[in-house]
């Protein structure tokens, strides 16, 4: 399932999924298996697998959340270039 931007959730919902990270962590350094994790904290095995990948590469701060990427920003010369073209109008791109 894809999310909206931002996951669609409101600030508690993001804290509460951070929260569950933290706590597979936890259940990472026991030895637990992925699939109790899964089940304990009613997420999926591959979630699970990812984040203790990621635990694996980069401790905890690998299994954090690391926010929206937001849009891309366009610098002034793409701006400049966008303005041109959104002046020219769609028939114009058509006729190239």
């Amino acid at each position: 399932m894809r999310y909206a931007q931002g996951g669609g959730l409101t600030n508690a919902g993001t804290a509460a999924r951070e929260r569950v990270r933290l706590r597979a962590v936890e259940r990472f350094e026991h030895g637990e298996k992925g699939k109790d994790i899964a089940a304990a904290l009613r997420v999926s095995q591959r979630s699970v697998e990812r984040w203790r990948k990621s635990w694996r590469e980069r401790g905890q701060a690998g299994v954090l959340s690391k926010g929206s990427p937001g849009r891309p920003r366009l610098g002034p010369a793409h701006m400049e270039r966008l303005e041109r073209e959104l002046e020219r109008g769609p028939l114009a791109r058509r006729l190239r």
